[in-house]
Order: structure tokens, then C-alpha cells, then sequence
């Protein structure tokens, strides 16, 4: 991978954190991170990686920071972002959120686990749970022998520890879809494709191996089973411990799970699916000196699930004003830094049907019109509902 360094910077571009592995690349030079960033913005081309001559800085955003790698060589840059993204998740493990302030208070810890997770500029052990065996949040367990290996690093199956005992065996399984849907404004799709995962909860005795089916299309096929009901799957990745030479053989997922929490698996279908809160909106004009909005939205799944947490986004002109709404159920609201107005609907149960009226002042429609609305957006979860039928 050949990363020189890694750098956490505050939101202002000030370095809190960095850790040089290699020592090619002065940590002076990401003061020029900063300035090449704002210039790539203003000109609207903005890219994950910027150059200030021989350096290159590899950079994404979470949160308030910003995690940045240097290199000088050709680096296999999707390893660099797969490396720190997978840092992000180690930190967030440690510290739940990771925010400027996490950072500040725990960077001893951080330093622990910026040595660990690379080495000269290699990836070496990023999995939370071994590092968790030696770089512990108590004060009185940090100053521990660095030469002693953790025995989950040396085993066969480095991913979960020998002996572990419960006194009560559970397994629990979630299955999260995410559907990603953009609808033009005469109903065709542009973009139809869900993004899932199947995380684990494991409380087993021992070194268990478990085994999990999925009603997946070549299985089917392999079987001569109807396909009426199958999923084709696309896009998979495994946790390390599921058994590929099992699952190319009869399709089945047979793995020995870590301890707790993990991700089994995720996945990506393109799926033909219909919206499944569907938005339609009306806009009346008054001679550019005010604008009402009606947005209606329909619950287009089964009456049995409800949608919680639901969060219509309706993008307004940037200088609207004197904001008024009337809504069928719950509550609206104008957010002119985002300049969108929110309608929140804590419970959307399906078939349902609900309707908004919102009024502003003096917005300037002309600009919109030549250029185009942006999407209104929809935010929601459905809980024991998959849209795939995995």
C-alpha cells in the first residue's frame, strides 16, 4: 500500500494527530492539504485525492475531521481508502463517536492504535476485537508488555479466542437493506439499487461452526428449485471467517463467527422495486412574490409495517421567507442553512396517505427554473421489513 503517513485533522485543516511511518514525507507538508482543498472547491471539481508536487494526499471527511494519508509513490489508492475508512471503524468501536473531542480525550489510545493498525506504511491487524486484547481504555492496562502477541494473532482462527463460555447460547441475526431510488418527476426511474448487510450478535460456547442459507438464485438453480422466489445476489463480501470453498460449492455460508457484534456479510441487488413512500408535489406561483407548496405522500407498502422516523426533504429557494405550514399529521419546519423545509412523520404505517401545505415569501423563482429543482428527498426505516425478501 505504501501510505508515508496518517494525519487527523480538525475541520480548519490544524493537525490533531499523526502518526509517519515512513519518514519521506515531512508532516510539515500537510499545511498545503488545506489550501488545495478550499481552491478545488471553488473551482467545483473536487477529488478524493489532491497533489502539492511530489505528495499526495488521499483524504475523506467524518464527522468534523479528516483523515488524510500521504504518499509520494503510485500507491494502490483503494487499499489507502478501504485503510482508512477501516480506521474510522476501529475508532468508533473504541470511543462510540468519532468527533474532535473523542480525539482530544483518548489520544494516547489513538496513538496505540495508529501503531498497530499500520507499519511502514502497511496494513497490518485492523480487526477491533484483536486490537481490544491489548489496547484497553483503562489507564492502569496500557503500560503492558508490547512483545507479548495477543493468542488470537497466532491461531487458525485468529478472529475469535479459544475457551470463550456462556452459560446461554443465542445467535441473533439483522438483515439491514437500504434502498437508494431516484424517481423523475413523470414516475420512470433513474436509479434503483439496495445495499444490504447481515450482522451478527454471537453468544456461543467454544469454537462453534455455523451454517446460514439464503434463498439465492444459483442455489436455486443448482437444486432445480422454482426461482419464483429467489434473489440474485451481487457485489458479496464475506467476514473472513465464512469458508469461500463451502459457499462456491453449494451456496451455503458456513463460518466459525467471532465473539458479539460483527457483519456476517453485505451485498447489493439491482432489484426492479416501486418507491416505497412515494412523494407527489405541487407548486403555485404568485407573481415571484411568494410560493405555495403541497407535498402528498403515500405509504406504497404492506398495511402490516410501519415506517418510523420518516423525514421528507423539500429543497426551497435560498432566500425564502416567512414560512407557514399545514400538515395533515405531525410537524414541518424551515431549516434556511440547509435551505430545505423538513416534514417529520414519526409514524407512517402503510396505504396510508398524508398531505403538507407550506407558504413562503419572496422567493426568486427565475434562477430555479433555468436551472432546475433539486430532488426532494425521503429518509425512513421499516423495521422486520426487507424489500429483496432474502
Amino acid at each position: 500500500m505504501s501510505a508515508s503517513a496518517v494525519l487527523i485533522l480538525d475541520v480548519k485543516g490544524k493537525p490533531l494527530i499523526s502518526r509517519n511511518y515512513k519518514g519521506d514525507v515531512p508532516t510539515s507538508k500537510i499545511k498545503h492539504f488545506m489550501p488545495l482543498l478550499v481552491q478545488w472547491k471553488k473551482e467545483g471539481a473536487l477529488t478524493p485525492l489532491l497533489s502539492y508536487g511530489e505528495v499526495h494526499f488521499l483524504w475523506i471527511k467524518h464527522s468534523n475531521l479528516y483523515l488524510v494519508a500521504t504518499t509520494l509513490k503510485n500507491a494502490n489508492a483503494s487499499l489507502v481508502y478501504s485503510f482508512l475508512y477501516r480506521t474510522i471503524e476501529v475508532f468508533c468501536e473504541y470511543f462510540k463517536e468519532l468527533e474532535e473531542e473523542s480525539i482530544q480525550d483518548n489520544f494516547v489510545i489513538v496513538y496505540e492504535l495508529l501503531e498497530e493498525l499500520m507499519d511502514f506504511g502497511f496494513q497490518q491487524t485492523t480487526d477491533s476485537k484483536i486490537l481490544q486484547e491489548y489496547i484497553t481504555q483503562q489507564s492502569n492496562k496500557l503500560e503492558m508488555d508490547k512483545s507479548r502477541v495477543p493468542p488470537t494473532v497466532t491461531n487458525a482462527v485468529s478472529w475469535r479466542s479459544e475457551g470463550i463460555k456462556y452459560k446461554k447460547n443465542e445467535v441473533f441475526i439483522d438483515v439491514i437493506e437500504s434502498v437508494n431510488l431516484l424517481v423523475k418527476a413523470n414516475g420512470s426511474v433513474l436509479l434503483n439499487e439496495i445495499v444490504c448487510s447481515i450482522k451478527l450478535k454471537v453468544f456461543l460456547l467454544g469454537m462453534p461452526e455455523l451454517r446460514l442459507g439464503l434463498n439465492d438464485r444459483v442455489l436455486f438453480e443448482l437444486t432445480g428449485r422454482s426461482k419464483n422466489k429467489s434473489v440474485e445476489l451481487e457485489d458479496v463480501k464475506f467476514h473472513q471467517g465464512v469458508r469461500l470453498s463451502h459457499f462456491d460449492n453449494d451456496r451455503t455460508i458456513s463460518f466459525i463467527p467471532p465473539d458479539g457484534d460483527f457483519e456476517l456479510m453485505s451485498y447489493r441487488l439491482s432489484t426492479q422495486v416501486k418507491p416505497l413512500i412515494w412523494i407527489e408535489s405541487f407548486i403555485e406561483k404568485f407573481s415571484h412574490s411568494r410560493v405555495e407548496i403541497m407535498v402528498k405522500a403515500k405509504g406504497q407498502f404492506k398495511k402490516q409495517s410501519v415506517a418510523n422516523g420518516v423525514e421528507i426533504l423539500v429543497p426551497l429557494p435560498s432566500d425564502a421567507d416567512s414560512p407557514r405550514f399545514k400538515t395533515s399529521v405531525f410537524s414541518a419546519k424551515y431549516v434556511p442553512e440547509k435551505n430545505v423545509m423538513i416534514w417529520s412523520i414519526k409514524s407512517f404505517p402503510g396505504g396510508k396517505e398524508y398531505l403538507m401545505r407550506a407558504h413562503f415569501g419572496l422567493p426568486s423563482m427565475e434562477k430555479e427554473e433555468v436551472e432546475g429543482r433539486p430532488p426532494i428527498g425521503v429518509k425512513f426505516e421499516i423495521p422486520y421489513f426487507t424489500v429483496s425478501g432474502i
